[in-house]
């Protein structure tokens, strides 16, 4: 079939004005390259859903894929089954969700709306909260403006996994054209309850009684400011001082060339706030408020981010220290080996599991914490995990908690840190990561250190290699490779699962010989050397 007639039949079911409109006026011109972006390809339905630009056509989000999907959804679900929906502040979320839900009840399921835009761990809690089958949350969490995304819980609260996200695409696969789908309300819209109900779980995490401290905070034109300035509140701290210009959920992130706080320049007008302010701590959400960045403000301007491996470790020794029983944490293959150590020292179980939260979750029963390197956290208690997936709010009041008991002491994370160090030895993280147009580059470089493995990194002998895609370590099959460094030190390199790129995450573990400065120094060192050995063999 002809793109062109593809296009038209496309057309003919698009309820969406705006969609219609561009592919109306591709086709009238004939823009064959540009059908063909569109509908050469389609988004594929995995565990982390559906992400993409948004537009017309199947390689897009819009209207018609997001039907499909609800469709889809609701064939594997069966009539009967309830299904929470929850959607950000990006262009189109609340269609889309309101969408999903006339598609779900029009297959006989039954479906809540969330009122308004709010952080995705408000929607993975009320699915637990609610005893519901599964949820839905419209997100493209940090992803660019032009970006949207559909992403599935399943009843427990988490991420779907394998082999239930195949399930789900097949089923989709199966949905014929979306206006001949039945279609029901947009269903039962939830009130504030869910909210109050997420805010007193969160505040009943481990949270001591110190509360003496002036926050800075930006939650980047996100969902996140009113959630966490109500959790500050409702935990006895003042409310943060919030970033002005990136209050307002605004879907074109107008001050930010990227929405992620990772991102160089992200957090600048958080750090002039905490200067002008005087604050003790630096905060920030993404765009959905499942993730949490953390600042610490130095004397004189500036300020010391936080890796998520650092805040991991803090946030672990929290927990771990107010809770009892036995107890289990996890992080990834990727994450920083530090917290293996932690656990070993508070003696309870730890889990390594492959990347992604969905992974975590399911590390094992007594699950009190979890984190992953790329500033993603779930804090919880003797009772338990509050919400089953990142939660940005949870983690930043348990920091602030942190942070506001170290100030009474008259100390700060940094010196936290700094004894975590001297009790465990000095872990630095890095990343190395190769962006290519061609991803016959990536396989070929992986290849070549399968043939060709490492005898050493940076001058560090290689202990152990182990290839994940053999399942070794113990985990399921998955394309990556690790190298365990003399000293403790540890590489591992895998391919990007959402982007064209191979990504390398390089550790250096030194002992505090004389200062923590100085055991910094060397690790810095240490992981240069690395990353220039491995840029060699990768030759990418």
């Amino acid at each position: 079939m002809s793109v062109l007639r593809r296009a038209r039949e496309w057309l003919a079911q698009d309820p969406d004005p705006d969609t219609r409109a561009e592919l109306s006026a591709l086709i009238e011109r004939e823009d064959l390259a540009a059908l063909e972006e569109r509908f050469g390809a389609k988004l594929e339905f995995g565990t982390a859903g559906l992400r993409g630009e948004l537009g017309a056509g199947p390689n897009r989000m819009n209207r018609v894929t997001v039907m499909r999907a609800a469709a889809g959804l609701a064939a594997v679900l069966g009539p009967g089954k309830h299904v929470v929906i929850g959607y950000d502040a990006r262009h189109k979320s609340d269609v889309f969700a309101r969408d999903t839900a006339a598609v779900l009840t029009g297959a006989g399921l039954r479906a809540s709306l969330l009122p308004r835009p709010l952080p995705t761990p408000v929607l993975a809690f009320t699915v637990r909260h609610l005893g519901a089958d599964a949820g839905v949350t419209v997100t493209a969490s940090h992803n660019p403006p032009r970006d949207n995304g559909y992403k599935v819980y399943w009843g427990d609260g988490s991420q779907i996994v394998p082999p239930l996200d195949a399930e789900i695409s097949a089923a989709i696969d199966a949905v014929g054209r979306v206006d001949d789908l039945p279609l029901g309300s947009t269903g039962t819209e939830l009130g504030d309850e869910m909210v109050d109900a997420y805010l007193r779980a969160v505040t009943a995490l481990p949270l001591g009684d110190a509360r003496e401290l002036r926050v800075a905070y930006t939650p980047l034109h996100g969902v996140g400011a009113a959630t966490l300035t109500a959790a500050f509140q409702a935990a006895g701290f003042d409310s943060p001082v919030t970033v002005e210009e990136q209050r307002e959920p605004d879907p074109d992130f107008p001050t930010v060339a990227f929405p992620n706080p990772e991102e160089p320049g992200a957090m600048d007008l958080a750090i002039v706030l905490a200067a002008k302010t005087e604050a003790d701590l630096i905060v920030a959400n993404d765009p959905d408020a499942d993730r949490c960045a953390v600042g610490v403000p130095l004397p004189g301007g500036g300020a010391r981010m936080l890796t998520g491996d650092e805040v991991g470790g803090l946030l672990a020794e929290h927990v771990l220290t107010h809770t009892t029983g036995d107890r289990m944490v996890a992080t990834t293959i990727v994450s920083s080996t530090l917290l293996g150590k932690i656990a070993q020292a508070h003696g309870v179980r730890y889990g390594e599991t492959l990347t992604g939260f969905k992974w975590i979750i399911k590390a094992g029963p007594g699950l009190v914490f979890g984190y992953e390197e790329a500033i993603g956290y779930s804090v919880g208690s003797d009772a338990g995990l509050p919400v089953r997936d990142k939660d940005g709010i949870g983690a930043a009041l348990t920091v602030a908690a942190i942070a506001a008991a170290a100030r009474r002491d008259g100390r700060t994370l940094l010196d936290l840190l700094d004894d975590q160090a001297r009790r465990h030895g000095l872990h630095a993280t890095s990343q190395l990561s190769f962006r290519v147009s061609d991803l016959s580059l990536i396989t070929a470089a992986m290849s070549r250190l399968r043939t060709d493995p490492p005898t050493s990194l940076g001058g560090l002998p290689v202990d152990r290699a182990d290839d994940l895609a053999r399942g070794d370590g113990g985990l399921p099959p998955t394309d990556g490779l690790r190298y365990l460094l003399a000293g403790g030190a540890r590489v591992v390199v895998r391919p990007s699962g959402t982007e064209p790129k191979l990504k390398c995450y390089l550790e250096a573990v030194v002992p505090v010989t004389t200062t923590p400065a100085e055991a910094r120094a060397r690790a810095a060192e240490q992981l240069a050397t690395i990353r220039t050995d491995l840029e060699t063999r990768l030759a990418l």
